[in-house]
């Protein structure tokens, strides 16, 4: 934990955010723990606390609002029959073809969990938020969508790949968590910054290896998305353009488990 005389450097979005008013207070077990409370025009619990493999909830998805997400909630956009099939509230994405599987329902205001796996190494995949309809109708099998913000899930083998593919170090993008505009979207990310300063590049890397569990927690409000990687505000961007849209899942080549999805619908 960071000391408390750096709590604002801990937590930016205090200080980003000028609508909102902090509640703090400090707890103390055998180290620090900071609870954080706040409001803003749309109240969110806090995310979850990291642990050695993946994050344990400590929202609460039993208060008002929360609801788990599964087959019946997803629509194929440009996948086949087995690019995300479903067993329960748990969903195998086998990567092919490259696409999308989107919500049947559009969103604004929302808190977003996740929970993701990369079944191989150096996998590919991610959420988009905010895509509009006009990005997903036609779209052909092997196309993403050229509209919404993508917060990336990418393995940590990515980066090896990529220098061995290429000969160049893997310096516009990380397996942390970026956050950008795809297309003819718009967004102002938060730094740090990709060097061409298109992505929001995370803040702490704290997502864990292929075969290994990642939570992420994503709240998008008013146009601003922030995420949370095992329980870490890592990275984000206000100015979203669009800021509404549906949420998709994203099919990028390689195999990837998600479970656990739960979201809330904000005012």
């Amino acid at each position: 934990m960071r000391l408390v005389s750096d709590f604002f450097n801990a937590f930016p979005f205090l200080q980003r955010n000028s609508t909102s008013s902090a509640l703090m207070s400090l707890v103390f077990a055998g180290g620090c723990l900071l609870n954080v409370g706040f409001e803003s025009s749309a109240e969110a619990d806090e995310p979850a606390e990291q642990t050695s493999n993946v994050s344990v909830k400590i929202f609460d998805t039993n208060a008002p609002g929360w609801r788990q997400l599964d087959g019946d909630d997803f629509v194929r956009v440009n996948g086949d029959d087995q690019t995300l099939t479903w067993e329960g509230t748990e969903a195998l994405g086998s990567g092919q073809p490259i696409g999308v599987t989107r919500t049947n329902f559009e969103v604004k205001n929302f808190e977003l969990v996740i929970q993701w796996k990369h079944l191989k190494p150096a996998g590919n995949s991610g959420v988009f938020a905010w895509v509009p309809m006009s990005a997903l109708k036609d779209l052909p099998p092997n196309r993403l969508p050229n509209t919404g913000i993508e917060v990336q899930m990418l393995d940590l083998d990515y980066g090896r790949m990529y220098t061995e593919k290429t000969g160049k170090p893997p310096t516009w993008f990380t397996s942390h968590g970026d956050i950008f505009a795809v297309g003819k979207s718009s967004m102002q990310p938060f730094p740090p910054l990709s060097p061409d300063g298109h992505r929001s590049f995370p803040s702490a890397e704290t997502t864990n290896p292929h075969g290994e569990w990642n939570q992420y927690y994503v709240r998008g409000i008013n146009g601003e998305i922030r995420l949370w990687v095992n329980g870490v505000e890592v990275s984000g961007g206000r100015s979203c353009s669009p800021d509404e849209g549906f949420l998709c899942l994203e099919s990028e080549g390689s195999p990837i488990r998600f479970r656990e999805i739960w979201l809330r619908e904000l005012p």
